[in-house]
């Protein structure tokens, strides 16, 4: 492990909490917030301990680059993310300086933008049941992992407790508007498409990915994160094959060890073993070394 894991930043920030997600904390500067992505990893709805380190800060880099990648694409929320230009907002520089991100403030809009390159995960399962995803009708005989000719966009209507809700588009339309709902859909695709052209060139599948949109001035606008494993579904191109589970590459050495456990999943779990915590962060790693060509 190359770094000490932090599981908050509460007591590193001099400014106002405004939200503290599974992974992510938000902090008020006025006209801007602060992001701190966290070591915090959740699985199954809880979060878990210990912290895996690393993983914030894989999941802040990764967001950067990919802002950067894509700004050509589609506006989005980022001002810099140079801890030495917060001053004494920040208490240990050192602790914080690959986790942070000051964005401008939007207005969220309530849909989870998901876009399905291959049948799997979820959208397997709905497909098992109805033959279709999010009430899209897909061809019959399909097999689980398959790649789809097109991809598809599924969106979810956005829950802070619990899970979010499958809608078909319609639906969509009918909660934000058509217009609007249109414009995100295509955004959407138009992204997948970048980025999984990107992932292929790197021995990666890249199988489906969620977006979160703004509106800042009446625009939209892409905000929180953007293609990391926390994401997105990585698969190497050379453990790809149907009718599997794929070992997918990000937290699935948490999933894995979670599922062979005598856990109930209806209580906080006991700690991680160390070696699965080291796992996780190894694969996070990883990730963020194959698709930027750098290490932390």
């Amino acid at each position: 492990m190359t770094s000490t894991a932090v599981s908050t930043a509460v007591e590193l920030v001099n400014a106002p909490l405004l939200y503290k997600g599974k992974v992510r904390e938000l902090y008020d500067l006025g006209d801007e917030v602060l992001i701190v992505v966290t070591d915090r990893i959740s699985a199954f709805d809880y979060v878990l301990d210990p912290a895996v380190p690393d993983k914030g800060n894989v999941l802040n880099r990764l967001s950067a680059f990919w802002f950067g990648q894509t700004k050509e694409l589609i506006e989005n929320h980022v001002v810099h993310i140079d801890v030495d230009r917060l001053g004494d907002i920040v208490r240990d520089r050192e602790a914080l300086k690959n986790r942070i991100m000051v964005v401008r403030k939007a207005e969220r809009i309530d849909i989870e933008c998901v876009v399905r390159g291959c049948i799997t995960g979820g959208g397997w399962r709905q497909y098992q049941e109805t033959g279709k995803v999010n009430g899209i009708e897909l061809p019959k005989g399909l097999r689980k992992n398959a790649v789809l000719t097109e991809p598809i966009f599924t969106p979810a209507a956005k829950n802070d407790v619990g899970h979010d809700e499958d809608i078909p588009f319609e639906q969509m339309q009918e909660l934000i508007g058509a217009e609007l709902a249109l414009e995100l859909k295509e955004k959407s695709l138009k992204l997948f498409a970048f980025a999984r052209e990107y992932c292929k060139d790197r021995g990666i599948i890249l199988a489906d990915c969620k977006f979160e949109f703004g509106l800042l001035d009446g625009k939209v606008i892409l905000i929180d994160e953007i293609f990391t494993p926390d994401a997105s579904r990585f698969w190497a191109k050379d453990k790809y094959a149907l009718d599997i589970e794929i070992d997918s590459m990000d937290k699935e050495p948490v999933r894995t060890y979670l599922s062979a456990s005598s856990w109930d999943k209806n209580s906080t779990p006991d700690p991680l073993p160390l070696e699965v915590v080291e796992e996780t962060s190894r694969r996070y790693l990883d990730i963020y070394h194959r698709l930027t060509g750098k290490s932390l």
